[in-house]
């Protein structure tokens, strides 16, 4: 059996909003330290990854959003050269420092090179540590943290490179993935199926008609029993109708129980659960590939507790 691949890239760590954000560097070090006290950093492969090619960011991006930050990113280092500001804003939430730029080219590299890899059978699935996360990314904007959309443009690039034909996008975050809705509501070879507190940021998704998705918006204080029962009863039948040939994840861990960002109700348990109902999905249609990518997850040991359970139930182990 091929191993779990672990994509990440020390350019990832670079890029920082200002003191206190949540979506800070830390979070991957609380991961890659939970890695190592369990051992299981030893039952991954671990894979640089490489920046995406802009070719490929404009499979599910405008071109004008992708010149508009790479531009953004050039006229920072400039300020900064002339003693201006560190950060630039890009909405009341989302900041892009120097490196910020870099490390979202490093993040939708990790993701289509773990495409490339367990398409090719090299790998049996992979996890993609990497920041800024991306399902609030619009087509054509930045928000909530996200620049680049890393699984929406997985997705497209499986079925524009690689020529499948149906793909699923899992997203488990406590906030509604609506930049992904965004790029792929209309698309029948993508399936997307998620629940998210609501009402809650970003405000949308309870109202979404497109046939190719799959919405369920929750309440506040909702517990993994609950979560499962909808999973059941909803997700599952339609993934067995769309027969996906590959699963791409929108790993966020905020609706852990301890995380302060949401007000749900979820624990490790409810995570591997998941991701087991996900790989009994994938063994059955798509020869056991997924592609999972962090999202959320701000209680840092929560977080690394979450990506654990996730990662064990990947990775067999």
């Amino acid at each position: 059996m091929s191993a779990t691949g672990y994509f990440t890239h020390r350019d990832c760590w670079k890029h920082e909003m200002g003191a206190g954000h949540p979506e800070c560097p830390d979070r991957l070090d609380a991961i890659e330290d939970r890695l190592l006290i369990t051992g299981l950093d030893h039952a991954l492969q671990r894979r640089e990854a490489a920046p995406a090619a802009l070719s490929d960011i404009e499979l599910a991006h405008g071109r004008m959003h992708v010149a508009s930050l790479r531009g953004l990113s050039d006229a920072l280092r400039e300020d900064i050269q002339a003693g201006g500001p560190s950060h630039t804003a890009l909405d009341p939430d989302t900041f892009m420092n120097v490196h910020s730029w870099d490390a979202a080219l490093r993040s939708v590299g990790a993701a289509i090179a773990a495409t490339d890899a367990v398409l090719a059978g090299e790998l049996a699935n992979a996890f993609c540590a990497v920041r800024p996360p991306g399902h609030h990314a619009c087509r054509d904007k930045a928000m909530g943290f996200c620049l680049l959309n890393n699984v929406a443009i997985a997705a497209k690039y499986a079925l524009e490179r690689h020529g499948l034909k149906r793909v699923a996008i899992v997203d488990f975050d406590v906030h509604h993935g609506n930049g992904t809705e965004d790029i792929v509501a209309g698309d029948d070879r993508i399936l997307m199926v998620s629940f998210f507190q609501h009402p809650f940021y970003p405000y949308g998704g309870s109202q979404s008609e497109a046939s190719n998705l799959v919405n369920l918006p929750v309440p506040a204080y909702t517990k993994g029993m609950d979560v499962r029962e909808l999973i059941e009863s909803m997700w599952i039948p339609r993934l067995h109708e769309h027969r996906p040939e590959m699963i791409f994840i929108s790993a966020g861990f905020d609706a852990h129980r301890e995380d302060d960002l949401g007000q749900m109700g979820l624990v490790e348990q409810d995570y591997a659960w998941i991701t087991q109902r996900m790989k009994d999905i994938a063994q059955k249609y798509a020869k056991g590939r997924i592609v999972s990518c962090l999202e959320g997850g701000y209680n840092l040991s929560a977080l690394a507790r979450s990506v654990e359970a996730h990662l064990r139930v990947l990775a067999d182990v």
